[in-house]
């Protein structure tokens, strides 16, 4: 634990991350096996993921609307516009949640 640690040796300290960042069991995260390169890989392809999804459907997302559910272009824009603001001000939700609640491994989960 972090107490053992600070009474412990500076060599035994070293293993540990300096932060206080922990592991998904709530221990103190190891130098060796935390971050890196390792969790980039799956941060940069959930990325791409949702801008991929995002651009995909807002770029046919009026037409839809006109088209198949029959929506003026004024109520088509103005639901595109919705949908659009919704998608940028969730993430600031999610990040409140995130910092308040959730914490890094279960954010990145959900």
């Amino acid at each position: 634990t972090i107490a053992a640690c600070l009474h412990s040796h500076r060599d035994e300290c070293s293993r540990y991350t300096s932060d206080g960042t922990v592991d998904i069991y709530r221990q103190p995260a190891l130098k060796r096996s935390t971050g890196n390169w390792r969790a980039c890989v799956f941060i940069l392809g959930a990325e791409f993921s949702e801008c991929l999804c995002f651009f995909a459907v807002s770029k046919n997302l009026v037409t839809y609307l006109t088209t198949v559910l029959h929506e003026s272009n004024v109520d088509a824009a103005r639901n595109v516009s919705t949908w659009v603001g919704t998608c940028f001000i969730t993430p600031v939700l999610g990040a409140f949640l995130a910092d308040s609640f959730w914490g890094r491994y279960s954010t990145i989960a959900i």
